[in-house]
């Protein structure tokens, strides 16, 4: 449970830092033999802030609760 712990609070961390990521996507719109059109799409991923909150604050407590056990 020490590593699922760890987990959520790194990842709490970084969602607390990044609020997101955004990538392009390429998506074929016309494919006429030789004749090829493309459509470059930006997208981007987000979470809220208190996911992040919650992420790291799950990890603190599977950490104290490991270490009470042990």
């Amino acid at each position: 449970m020490k590593v699922v712990g760890v987990i959520l609070v790194v990842a709490g961390i970084l969602m607390l830092i990044f609020r997101g990521f955004s990538f392009t996507k390429e998506k074929n719109v016309v494919d006429l033999g030789p004749l090829e059109i493309n459509k470059k799409e930006k997208k981007s991923v987000g979470w809220p802030v208190y996911a992040g909150g919650i992420a790291l604050a799950a990890g603190v407590v599977i950490l104290l609760a490991d270490r009470k056990k042990a």
